[in-house]
Order: structure tokens, then sequence, then C-alpha cells
């Protein structure tokens, strides 16, 4: 008949290291690496798992004893400070973190059983007094409070609104969209034209009313030439320009 090995279940590795020190009553600080190492790795042998990331954690911290019992067989190495280096310190503080880590969460699990047991008993406060609120004694609300004093509270509340400008953006312009159709535009310069026969550009600017108008003006005027509708004269540089229909023209 087979003897049945019962394998206690870890956490991880550390966990591991944990139970043999506790087991062993031994001190954290000095740790026999050779025992710890023996007593880990007969385990391991016996552990059965097809798991093979948690497998490579206890085959890592396998490696990282024997690492340690290895070093531990050499002369001892000296730090800057001529003191000798023991190579267990690592070691020993991780296992000093993941103890703290361990009871921690002891404790919290334990906060969470008390508090599974608290029952709590649902309000039952008529709503006339829950909507009850005491009369404001005006008499005591402004007590302390005079000319002085609301001045002071004036000032404040101008501060907050004047720190709330942005004194960058504050300065910018309004942008607002001119409100013009193109196409009317158009048809009343070319109307224009065909009444007008002959007259200055200018006398035409004149009747725009903003700087859109003016560009749709400039814009028909070009379009109107290149088409041979119009013609377009000026005696010297910087004279009014003259614009005739092509009809008078022919």
């Amino acid at each position: 008949m087979a003897l049945a090995v019962k394998l206690e279940v870890f956490e991880g590795p550390l966990d591991l290291l944990l139970h043999l020190i506790d087991k062993n009553k031994i001190d954290i600080y000095d740790i026999p690496i050779v025992e710890i190492t023996e007593q880990y790795m007969e385990y391991i042998r016996q552990l059965e798992t097809q798991d093979m990331n948690i497998m490579s954690e206890f085959l890592l911290m396998a490696a990282t004893l024997l690492d340690i019992k290895c070093k531990m067989l050499l002369p001892q190495e000296l730090n800057e400070d001529g003191e000798a280096e023991d190579p267990r310190e690592e070691l020993v503080q991780k296992l000093l973190e993941y103890k703290m880590y361990k009871y921690m969460s002891f404790e919290l699990k334990d906060r969470e059983l008390d508090a599974s047991k608290n029952y709590y008993k649902e309000p039952t406060i008529p709503k006339e007094v829950a909507a009850y609120q005491p009369p404001i004694d005006y008499d005591e609300l402004f007590a302390d409070v005079n000319l002085n004093r609301l001045h002071e509270i004036f000032r404040a509340t101008l501060k907050r609104q004047e720190d709330k400008i942005d004194p960058i953006r504050s300065q910018f312009g309004r942008i607002e969209k001119d409100e013009i159709n193109v196409d009317e535009k158009m048809v009343f310069i070319q109307d224009y034209i065909r009444s007008h026969k002959k007259f200055s550009f200018r006398k035409l600017l004149e009747k725009s009313h903003n700087k859109m108008e003016i560009v749709i003006t400039f814009l028909t005027i070009l379009e109107m030439m290149k088409m041979g509708q119009i013609t377009i004269e000026q005696d010297n540089l910087f004279d009014d320009i003259i614009i005739t229909s092509k009809e008078v023209v022919e």
C-alpha cells in the first residue's frame, strides 16, 4: 500500500520559507541556509503541479537559496566600509516585507469579518421632524457685522470676481459674423453696371456697408472683366478707376 503524503499549500516561495523558519523556530536574521535549503528542496521534490508559472517561482527561489549557500562557503566579501557582506541580507529583507504584508492581510480580513457582524437600523424619523429647520436668529447672525465688516466683504467679493477674469482673453475682441447674401450682392453689382454704364469704382464701393461686401464687390468686378463684360481704365497711379460696360463700348 502506497504511503499518501499530504502537502500544505503555500501562496508562494516566500510563504514556504516563512513556514519553514517558524516551524524550526529559527531567527529570521540568522537563517541556517544549509538546513533551510534542504527542507525547501524536499518540498519541491514532492510538489506536483502542471502550472509552470507556479513551478518557476519555486524553482527560482531554489536557485537563489543554492546561490546563497555557495556564497557562504566562499570567503566573505567586504563592502566599501570594510564590513563583511552577508549573502542572506537581501533574502531576509524580502522575507520581512512579505511577513509584514501577510500580517496586514490577516488584520484586514479580521476587520472584514467583524464588519460583517454589524447591522444598522434604517432611520424611522418622521418626515416632519426630518424636514424641520430651526429658525434663523438674525440678531445672532449679524451680531459682529458693521459697516467696516460689510465693506471688507464687498471688497473681497469684487476681488474674487476680478481674479476670475483672464487678463489675456479679456482683451480679445468679439468676432461677429457678417450676414450677407453673396448671390444677391453680385446681382446688385451687375444691375448697377447695366444701369450706370460708365461710373467710378469708388462710387460703387460706397454702396458697400462692411468689409465683406467690399471683397465681394472687388471679386465680382474682376470676374466680369475676365469675362469681357466690362473694361477698366486708370490714367495715373492712384487715380480713380473708371468702369465701363461693354454694351456702351460696342
